[in-house]
């Protein structure tokens, strides 16, 4: 599978920043065997990992807590949506998210 990068994504961009960190997480996700899509919206990353899919929301823990927090529409999403999504802040925290055993 081809890596996607940002902007490959579909649904609405709204001018979407990416946070400093995301480039590493991705690289760091890539090199354990996840396939890693960018999507931008409504998290910014789709990952595939032994069998297993994880919508992820990528925070820079360099900015101050309230520039870290979910965007309305996020908590939206994170609230409704019936599958697993998850907020990563560092390249350690997503890896122990795709590498841990869900039951």
């Amino acid at each position: 599978m081809s890596k996607r990068r940002q902007g490959g994504g579909k649904g609405p961009r709204y001018g979407k920043h990416v946070d400093a960190n995301q480039l590493e997480i991705v690289k760091a996700l890539e090199a354990i065997g996840c396939d890693v899509c960018e999507i931008g919206w409504p998290v910014d990353l789709l990952c595939g990992y032994r069998s297993r899919n994880f919508l992820l929301e990528i925070k820079d823990p360099q900015k101050p807590p309230s520039e870290r927090k979910l965007t309305k529409d996020q908590v939206e999403f994170f609230d409704t949506w019936r599958g697993q999504v998850l907020k990563v802040e560092t390249v350690d925290g997503a890896l122990d998210l795709v590498t841990r055993e869900y039951l």
